[in-house]
């Protein structure tokens, strides 16, 4: 057995590789076992020496990122930790990689001169710290079903490609960048007015906040629902590591008619979570949206909170509403789900329904606390067995705010049957 982790870095930048070994370095726990410039090179690398983390970069050529991830999950299942840009292409290839099995990602940095070059260091050994631990349960690394792109097919590759490990598998030369791929399904024109309008409008101090009707400019999809602003039901989930595929599982499978808002809190830096909607709505029967300050909330609406955000439920008299603000992060997040959860605690008079899934730390115990406190019907925590890190639904669980444990294949079905009683 290995003392310390072993660490496969791929990328098609020889300097990026540079940066992340050094990076990497900096915590004597981990190995660099090999460098890959492409993701052929990096499936070799898995076959033949079987690595315990894996930093992963997006674009790259021969196979790229995301291909690569797919190959490997169904070889050798292992964490895996993207490396993504913040461009609109590679937030959304980011958040599909998410769903189909990457264990976490973080931004890119710019250069080793980049002023938030140490920020990344830590993030990225932090994660990777993480992704170690959670490999002990390597019963959550199984191969995963690769998730098509919206409105398309996935059609088989029409030659199949040899691969040949040579080692070691050292840097070659810097690549060109390559243009990134464009996106398979782009925001609708009220998305993107709504987001430009949120990045743009003066932020308003909480004291200051009033409802204002369909403030973000947006129309649902005629096809789906969402169109009914009086519920009795109310459901909030909470999520962090992992959490874009537990979500994909959870969201896709609720039920057109479902009679209810759903609040959601995935920790994820600002802009992705833009992404993180677009594809979950491209999926969903229900529809999928990033919140808006002000917007009216509606059954069937799943809503996600803008990274940088926290997001509350409201109420004037013209119903319930989002209300997004800027105040300081609670225990390093914003979005928080304490603050969303507490937010819903003051209405007592929805039945609401709290749900906690994957991630690290104890974000949602206080706030599930104050929903059960005031009436909530339920209290779910994700079990330990599907999750990809347990650490929220257990200090859920053990502080005993938790009515019910159960496995991500069950959500869906057990919120779908609370909300129709």
């Amino acid at each position: 057995m290995h003392s310390t982790a072993r660490v496969l870095v791929v990328d098609d930048s020889a300097f990026m590789r540079k940066i992340l070994c050094d990076l990497i370095a900096m915590d004597p726990q981990f190995e660099i076992i090999a460098t890959a410039d492409n993701g052929r090179e990096a499936v070799e690398a898995v076959r033949a020496l079987k690595p315990d983390v894996i930093t992963m970069d997006l674009e790259m050529p021969e196979l790229n990122g995301l291909e690569a991830l797919e190959r490997i999950m169904r070889i050798h299942p292992v964490p895996i930790i993207m490396l993504s840009s913040i461009s609109d292409d590679g937030m959304r290839e980011t958040i599909r990689a998410l769903q189909t099995g990457a264990f976490d990602f973080i931004r890119k940095p710019s250069g080793p001169q980049s002023p938030d070059i140490h920020m990344v260091g830590e993030q990225l050994l932090e994660k990777l710290r993480i992704a170690v631990l959670t490999k002990r349960h390597s019963c959550l690394f199984q191969p995963v079903q690769p998730l098509p792109a919206p409105s398309q097919s996935v059609a088989p590759p029409t030659t199949k490609q040899k691969i040949g490990f040579e080692a070691p598998l050292s840097p070659i030369a810097d690549a060109v960048e390559k243009p990134l791929k464009p996106a398979a399904a782009a925001l609708s024109k009220a998305d993107k007015h709504a987001a430009k309008k949120r990045e743009t409008e003066p932020k308003l101090p909480v004291a200051d906040f009033k409802v204002e009707a369909d403030a973000a400019g947006r129309s649902v999809k005629p096809n789906k629902p969402g169109t009914n602003r009086t519920f009795k039901h109310l459901v909030a989930i909470g999520t962090s590591t992992g959490g874009p595929r537990a979500l994909h599982e959870v969201i896709t499978t609720l039920p057109s008619d479902f009679p209810a808002p759903v609040l959601v809190v995935q920790h994820m830096p600002p802009k992705f979570t833009r992404s993180l909607a677009q594809r979950l709505d491209s999926f969903s029967s229900l529809h999928v949206t990033e919140a808006s300050h002000g917007e009216r909330v509606q059954a069937g609406v799943v809503y996600i909170a803008p990274g940088g955000y926290h997001m509350e439920l409201a109420k004037d008299s013209g119903g319930y509403a989002i209300k997004l603000s800027e105040e300081a992060p609670r225990a390093g997040h914003r979005p928080s789900v304490d603050t969303m959860f507490e937010s819903c605690a003051a209405y007592p008079e929805l039945r609401r329904h709290a749900v906690i899934m994957t991630g690290m730390g104890s974000d949602g115990v206080k706030g599930m606390k104050a929903l059960i406190d005031s009436g909530a019907e339920s209290a779910i925590a994700e079990a330990e067995e599907s999750c990809i890190v347990y650490g929220m639904p257990r200090s859920a669980v053990e502080a005993g705010v938790a009515k019910s444990v159960m496995p991500l294949r069950q959500i869906a079905a057990a919120i779908t049957s609370a909300v129709r009683k």
